[in-house]
């Protein structure tokens, strides 16, 4: 009976102790914190602190990912302030809980706790109240605590988690709001009196305590000393530094990015890397931010160059009513962000909020037109140097003019880039296509674009799209870094970009001839109203876009690309490290095939000036010199009518041809006449007049002979005749339409219309 009675104690102490043990062993949270709400930190490509935004519970607590040798003043003075024997002990002191007990018990009162720093971790994990039996509590988890995490652990869990005063917590936000810099560079007095003011949080307060914040740093210091840690003058030193007036404000660098990624609105995109990695891991797509430490590409020192241009260029502007600027700088090569400015406007506050113009919907202008440009290179559509037409244009209503408001009959493509002519490129996108442009504006990172081909129409590369700055310049980036490597068609890239360093530079005549000025492929944008000014250009090693105008969509007389943007982006640009690539290489893909040097398609048998060039690989695909072929046993070169009526004005030496009979060799019809406005099939809204009537349309025609006279018919009844230059103006009802004009040689020419 007795043996049994003991068996069973023996079952049951054995039981008791399992599961004491099983409570010990799962006593602890896996997630000491769990409710802990974190700062949005962003950080530079060096780890350098751009700025910060407060945590969610209104709280500044820096996240802090792992013990960091670099804090080591800082733990050496809290090791001596707190808890000495803190590398030896279990996570409790016995010695220290006796002398706590002892002078509690000399004072009458408790004015020591002797917890050490593995108890002072588990009291600030589990914020209860203070008592005898929390500290028994504190004093197993503590002991559980230094099982599961080594002693440096266990003191980044205490630096994360100290309350330093006011809404401070963890040393990392406590250095740069009481002493503006990282913790890893703090003096042993700064170490010092961080190291003692979780003790006291409120002594830090300025109006009162100071004193008795000064001699606990101080008496920490002396200790410190004659522990060998620092030297006599080091102390001495020490304590003639001032303590901390009040907190700092933190750094404020690409603040619209840091804005962003605090509300999780930043994502790293196609062609477009400014977030290295989030808490110390690599970033991926659909991470969020907010709450996080975020490190970043961006160049502190290239940012605070950045920021400064941005200022001193916006307050200029601000004078002539533009109060938006932003600026972004991309690594060709890595597509990484490398400065960031969001707005460096004046007057940007929209709502309260900080508008971030760099990622805002603006109207494109011109900025797309060598995206056009290159596609329809790769196509065949166009060669680099073959002639666009420049003629007015009225499809549907759509009447595009170029900036300068004239016309020159035809120009190089690549002229028509260089100087954005905008007739040109309307006629290269409606033969490449609307929708194919759209998709490959898609496909190049540019996210804005969600109506459909037809909705945009031909507009699209003249502003009627929006697009967004820091994408445009990655795709612009992304252009430089396939050329750089000779992927895709690299011979339409490179012709592109060739094209690009021939855009007229603001301020600067003949700057070809200046060696020293970098050469920078390049174009500008200017929005219908002067709402946006773009400014986007790359080398083979940097990418800078710069937008200007108001945030708030008002225009602004004199908001032009080149000359508001373009001097901004310049001046960047001069500000970038120089690079062993001066300029793109040529590319190696391209076939060899000879070109007309006069309309520069492919030679046709009739072309009697030719050169052998490089062309992107679609080249043979493209056409034959149309405007060379043979009349009367003689090789000759003719434009279209409309073409050749304003292209001699400012060709004096084009020769014009009076034969226009039927030839087969002549990719043309056989009349001399071609209607310049309207188009064969064109819809034509009546414009209204002041008194709210229905005005004229002016029917314009170009005819090969000069001295020819016209005779004009709408709907088969006669309305009168011109000569020399060839003008109607007609009120014609709604519905639709047939005029025709019939030449003094009985040529005769028909186009159907209808009106609206």
């Amino acid at each position: 009976m007795g043996k049994r009675r003991i068996k069973k104690w023996q079952a049951l102490a054995i039981a008791l102790s399992s599961a004491l043990l099983l409570w010990y062993l799962f006593c602890l949270p896996r997630n000491l914190f769990p409710d802990a709400e974190y700062s949005t930190v962003v950080t530079d490509c060096n780890g350098e602190l751009l700025g910060a935004r407060i945590a969610k519970d209104g709280q500044w607590r820096f996240r802090i990912e792992k013990y960091d040798a670099g804090r080591e003043k800082y733990y050496t003075a809290l090791i001596e302030f707190e808890d000495r024997w803190f590398r030896w002990h279990p996570g409790v002191n016995p010695v220290s809980i006796c002398n706590a007990l002892i002078s509690n018990i000399k004072a009458g009162h408790i004015v020591s706790g002797g917890s050490t720093i593995s108890m002072q971790v588990i009291r600030m994990s589990r914020n209860r109240e203070r008592s005898l039996k929390q500290k028994l509590v504190e004093a197993i988890l503590a002991t559980r605590l230094e099982l599961r995490y080594s002693k440096d652990e266990i003191l980044h869990l205490y630096a994360g988690n100290a309350p330093f005063g006011g809404n401070v917590i963890g040393l990392d936000a406590a250095a740069w709001r009481y002493f503006g810099r990282p913790a890893d560079e703090l003096s042993w007095s700064e170490a010092a009196t961080l190291a003692v003011l979780p003790n006291s949080p409120s002594n830090i307060r300025v109006e009162k305590n100071r004193d008795r914040l000064r001699a606990k740093r101080n008496r920490l210091l002396s200790k410190l000393l004659k522990r060998g840690h620092i030297s006599q003058n080091e102390y001495m030193d020490a304590c003639e530094e001032p303590l901390p007036d009040k907190p700092e404000s933190l750094p404020s660098y690409s603040s619209q990015l840091t804005d962003d990624l605090a509300n999780n609105q930043y994502r790293n995109g196609l062609n477009f890397n400014v977030i290295l990695s989030i808490n110390g891991d690599a970033a991926k797509a659909g991470d969020k931010t907010a709450g996080k430490t975020i490190h970043t590409s961006i160049d502190l020192n290239l940012q605070r160059k950045l920021e400064e241009i941005l200022q001193r260029r916006s307050g200029e502007l601000a004078l002539e009513g533009i109060q938006d600027m932003a600026a972004v700088v991309m690594e060709v090569e890595s597509g990484r962000v490398l400065a960031y400015c969001g707005n460096a406007g004046r007057e940007r506050k929209r709502g309260g909020v900080n508008v971030n113009v760099a990622r805002s919907p603006r109207s494109s202008g011109s900025i797309l037109k060598p995206f056009l440009y290159c596609d329809a290179l790769s196509d065949g559509i166009i060669l680099p140097y073959s002639l666009v037409a420049d003629t007015p244009v009225n499809i549907n209503g759509f009447a595009p003019q170029n900036y300068n408001r004239e016309y020159e009959g035809a120009v190089p493509a690549a002229d028509a880039l260089t100087r954005s002519l905008n007739v040109p490129c309307v006629h290269i996108l409606k033969d490449y296509g609307v929708a194919r442009f759209l998709d490959g504006l898609k496909e190049r990172g540019l996210t804005t674009f969600r109506r459909s081909a037809d909705d945009y129409g031909l507009s699209l590369i003249l502003g009627g799209g929006e697009c967004r700055l820091d994408e445009v310049t990655a795709a612009y980036a992304a252009m430089a870094r396939a050329c750089v490597h000779g992927e895709g068609d690299a011979t339409a890239l490179y012709y592109t970009l060739d094209a690009l360093k021939d855009v007229n530079r603001p301020d600067e005549i003949d700057w070809h001839l200046i060696r020293s000025v970098k050469k920078v492929a390049w174009k500008t944008g200017t929005s219908y109203g002067y709402r946006d000014a773009w400014a986007v250009g790359v080398t083979p090693s940097y990418a800078v876009g710069v937008w200007a105008g108001n945030a708030s969509g008002a225009g602004a007389q004199g908001l032009v690309g080149a000359r508001t943007a373009g001097p901004v982006m310049f001046e960047i640009f001069n500000t970038l490290p120089s690079s062993s690539a001066e300029w793109f290489p040529e590319a190696e893909d391209g076939v060899r095939a000879e070109v007309c040097k006069k309309s520069g398609f492919l030679a046709g048998p009739y072309c009697t000036e030719k050169d052998t060039v490089t062309l992107p690989k679609a080249a043979p695909h493209s056409r034959i010199c149309p405007y060379h072929y043979r009349e009367n046993g003689e090789d000759v070169f003719r434009l279209t009518p409309a073409m050749e009526w304003f292209y001699r004005r400012k060709h004096p030496e084009y020769e014009a041809f009076a034969g226009y009979g039927k030839n087969e060799s002549s990719g043309f019809s056989d009349s001399p006449m071609e209607f310049i406005y309207p188009e064969n099939g064109s819809v034509i809204s009546l414009p209204k007049q002041l008194d709210g009537s229905l005005g004229e349309i002016v029917l314009n025609l170009a005819h090969h002979d000069r001295n020819a006279t016209v005779y004009w018919h709408l709907d088969r009844e006669y309305i009168g005749e011109t000569r020399f230059i060839h003008q109607k103006r007609e009120l014609p009802a709604k519905g639709k339409h047939s005029i025709t004009v019939t030449d003094n040689h009985g040529d005769s020419i028909t186009v159907s219309i209808t009106v609206i």
